[in-house]
């Protein structure tokens, strides 16, 4: 087990899962610096990427509200209809102009967070969810801004 910010053990695979995780946001966010000449491709994977990993993050919502004892009956639901929203946010960056699909992901990554914010507050999720959560926004965010940033300098 890991200590987290908050104080509580986050288990340690699910600390290789989740930073593990970033590690194909960060190549492709160097990728887009080292190798201009393919600044399409790699912008193309890293925002498919996103997509993806913005649709895993409000899937879990879906998770939560199937699993969760301590959701009253409107957060359940609550929970469910967010559930679908990044998947509908993510969906549109991966065929947008590549400056929009970049705000897009990192809009949604932070709607996402204030989301888990109020479903950590209807009990229910570990002490070690939002302090991960936090670091994994902040860097996937920090990835996709490189990439909009490399966009906006071409």
């Amino acid at each position: 087990m890991l200590h987290s910010a908050a104080g509580s053990d986050l288990p340690r695979h699910v600390a290789l899962l989740g930073y593990g995780g970033l590690l194909p946001f960060a190549a492709l966010a160097t990728l887009l610096w080292i190798q201009p000449e393919h600044t399409s491709h790699w912008t193309r994977a890293l925002y498919g990427y996103g997509a993806v990993i913005l649709s895993f993050v409000g899937a879990l919502h879906w998770g939560v509200a199937m699993s969760s004892p301590m959701l009253g009956r409107l957060m359940r639901r609550k929970a469910f209809i967010w559930s679908v929203v990044p998947a509908l946010i993510g969906w549109p960056a991966t065929f947008t102009d590549h400056s929009i699909a970049g705000v897009l992901l990192i809009a949604g990554f932070w709607m996402q967070l204030a989301q888990d914010h109020k479903l950590v507050a209807s009990g229910g999720l570990p002490g070690w969810y939002l302090p991960l959560r936090w670091q994994l926004s902040i860097i996937a965010s920090a990835c996709l801004a490189v990439s909009v940033a490399h966009g906006m300098l071409r």
